[in-house]
């Protein structure tokens, strides 16, 4: 592509590229002035009628101060289209200036659009696509990529682009609002109401591209997804902190971030204090359990032996139990929760010494049957037959009452899987019990079945290629209205729960039938360590198209015997960014000690601050990126699972972390399977 770089003593000054820097400075006096006037607002909103509308109004525009805060670091924008003798810059936000005419109009906006779709073959009404070179919030240079009339040899290729991908990284996730290719920005801009599973080989930006459709939902429906929220889960707290910055880059602080964990524990209000081994954690998740548990919580409503009898004044009305039972059957299909179907009962029998009411010649009217409803025999015969349960109690009970339990499990869990089941030291009371992760996400369920999961907007599940069919079911109770986006690799899946299939999956969610996409093309890992990584396809997942690297540097696969702290000290001084000191959770705390005294300064990952290196143990690794990766024993990390094909696919996501050099520490040797 035609490149204008930055001016230097020996050249004279470019006047467009004068004219980019001049409009850049102006962009942001115009969001500084943006913001002064929000703040302007805030002063003046003290004449809001009440304290109720004064709160709504100091929230809105807080919320509105932090989307318009100003990194002079991060550039406002990165793209121009061209087209006619139209000019829109493109950027991370909308900026505009007194008029209100667009200095920067969001990337997230449809005019903005063809900067990630069109092509020489769809022009999309564009003549040329600029992209621009920046440096610490400097514009340094731009590229022309001409769509429309001749093309030239070349053209197709963007230095900016590639230098933008490969920009050392330190830290945090960052967004990629200004590499996004046109695959990705598909499954970014589809509607609200489709749920998509993106299957991603290491490196494509599946996870980038999730956030990314979130940040485009927000803006595309803000209001409804303001009322009905959305979720971003992860899987686990290093990997949330890791994206953190992302939403609040692109302009949105309004989405929620957990892990599965978090969700549970937080709905249920239990904390984790036991473990599963694996064959109990699996059984645990088995989709199986969600029957279990309905009929244990439904089991509760009993039959009636005899009727109601309800005195008012000087009469005496009398419910049959035939009636009664028609109107339990009557709730139960329904559809409602227990707890919901619970509340009707009383309504129900009401209605029908109402109905008695009438035919005597009296004219009750709503006001009686709820009096009815509410006296003491109504409710007493009610919670008799429809009695409260505790969704913690109950699952407790399930784990510890081998009778209670066989009766929930007959015809759906063996006698051996029903023993497997039951916690092997019964606690004193639910209260004191050990529960489990797996434990927890039962006692969701449960609650579920007790009282309506309320539905979020929008979801999106991270890694969910490692969430059992239960932790799947979670997610759907909190998507039931809404929609997905469900990001993963079959090919790293190291739970011994984990998915079998996407179809399989995307059934649990609730969501048959939704769109899959694979994305192969990487942008992130170089083509030499894919390559390298890729050798363990065939043993962890046969049926996945192999990926492949989009980038023309190939990066730097090395392999050595040194010690720990000589290698690291060898791969600093290549040059800036970030390293990944990638080791066997049994390693830990040797290497730290190693680190130590090399007086190496370092982050164990997880941890509070920031380093040029980071400490990753293998189990953590999932998820992160780092421009250099010195990987230590990879023997070592396929021993430390259960099994050889979850630890091969350990293994594959530790080897696909770097995004320019790959050193990996062979003293502990390969594992045969990535012989040449």
């Amino acid at each position: 592509m035609p490149a204008r770089e930055s001016t230097t003593p020996d050249h004279p000054p470019d006047p467009e590229l004068a004219a980019e820097r001049e409009h850049l400075a102006e962009s942001r006096r115009q969001l500084t002035r943006m913001r002064e006037r929000t703040e302007q607002l805030g002063t003046d909103g003290g004449t809001a009628a009440d304290w109720v509308s004064r709160e709504v109004l100091e929230s809105t525009l807080a919320e509105r101060m932090r989307q318009l805060a100003d990194d002079p670091t991060v550039p406002l924008f990165f793209g121009r289209l061209d087209s006619g003798e139209e000019t829109f810059h493109v950027g991370r936000r909308h900026i505009s200036d007194p008029s209100g005419d667009p200095m920067v109009v969001d990337w997230r906006a449809p005019v903005s659009l063809p900067f990630y779709r069109a092509s020489s073959i769809e022009p999309m009404g564009v003549d040329v696509r600029r992209r621009y070179g920046f440096a610490h919030g400097a514009l340094t240079g731009f590229e022309d990529e001409r769509l429309s009339g001749p093309r030239i040899s070349g053209e197709e290729y963007s230095a900016i682009l590639e230098a933008e991908i490969e920009r050392p990284r330190v830290g945090p996730m960052r967004d990629i609002v200004a590499t996004i290719q046109p695959e990705q920005d598909v499954i970014v801009r589809a509607d609200l109401g489709e749920t998509i599973c993106v299957q991603g080989a290491p490196g494509t930006g599946k996870t980038a591209v999730g956030l990314h459709r979130a940040a485009y939902l927000l803006y595309a429906h803000r209001e409804q997804l303001r009322r009905q929220g959305v979720l971003v889960v992860g899987p686990h707290d290093s990997f949330l902190r890791y994206i953190r910055d992302v939403l609040p880059a692109l302009g949105e602080v309004e989405a929620t971030q957990a892990t599965i964990e978090g969700l549970v524990v937080a709905a249920t209000g239990v904390r984790l204090r036991g473990e599963d081994g694996p064959e109990r954690a699996v059984l645990k998740g088995d989709a199986r359990l969600a029957e279990v548990l309905r009929r244990a919580v439904w089991g509760h409503v009993g039959a009636p032996t005899e009727g109601l009898l309800v005195p008012r004044g000087s009469r005496r009305w009398r419910v049959p139990t035939d009636e009664v039972e028609e109107a339990i059957v009557g709730l139960r299909e329904r559809g409602v929760r227990y707890g919901a179907a619970r509340a009707m009962l009383p309504q129900a029998l009401a209605h029908r010494v109402l109905v008695q009411m009438e035919r005597s010649g009296d004219s009750p009217d709503d006001r009686v049957q709820d009096a009815v409803a509410r006296s003491k025999p109504v409710k007493e015969y009610a919670a008799g037959l429809w009695p409260a349960v505790d969704p913690r109690k109950l699952v407790a009970r399930l784990l510890t009452d081998a009778t209670f339990l066989a009766e929930a499990a007959e015809g759906v869990l063996t006698s051996a899987e029903q023993e497997l089941l039951l916690w092997q030291e019964p606690p004193r009371s639910a209260g004191t019990a050990r529960w489990s992760l797996a434990d927890v996400v039962l006692l969701d369920e449960a609650r579920d079945l007790v009282e309506r999961t309320p539905s979020l907007a929008h979801v999106v599940a991270d890694e969910a290629q490692d969430l059992s069919p239960m932790m799947l079911r979670a997610l759907a109770r909190r998507s039931a209205t809404g929609s997905l986006t469900v990001l993963g690799d079959l090919a790293q899946a190291t739970t011994p729960w984990a998915t079998g299939s996407w179809d399989e999956a995307l059934v649990h969610l609730g969501k048959p039938g939704a769109h899959v996409e694979q994305l192969t093309r990487g942008f992130r890992v170089p083509g030499e360590v894919i390559e390298y990584a890729a050798r363990l396809l065939p043993h962890i997942a046969p049926d996945l198209e192999p990926p492949t690297s989009v980038r023309r540097s190939r990066g730097e696969l090395s392999f050595s015997d040194d010690a720990v702290a000589a290698a690291v000290e060898q791969v600093a001084g290549r040059g800036a960014g970030s390293i990944g000191l990638i080791v066997p959770d049994a390693l830990v705390a040797a290497t730290e000690r190693d680190l130590v005294a090399a007086s190496l300064a370092f982050t164990r990952v997880g941890d509070e601050g920031e380093t040029p290196l980071d400490l990753v143990p293998a189990s953590l690794a999932k998820g992160l990126e780092f421009d250099h990766v010195v990987l230590v024993d990879p023997a070592g990390i396929v021993a430390g699972e259960p099994d050889r094909r979850t630890g091969l696919r350990r293994l594959y996501v530790c080897l696909t972390r770097p995004v320019t050099s790959l050193t990996v520490l062979t003293r502990g040797g390969l594992p045969p399977e990535l012989a040449g």
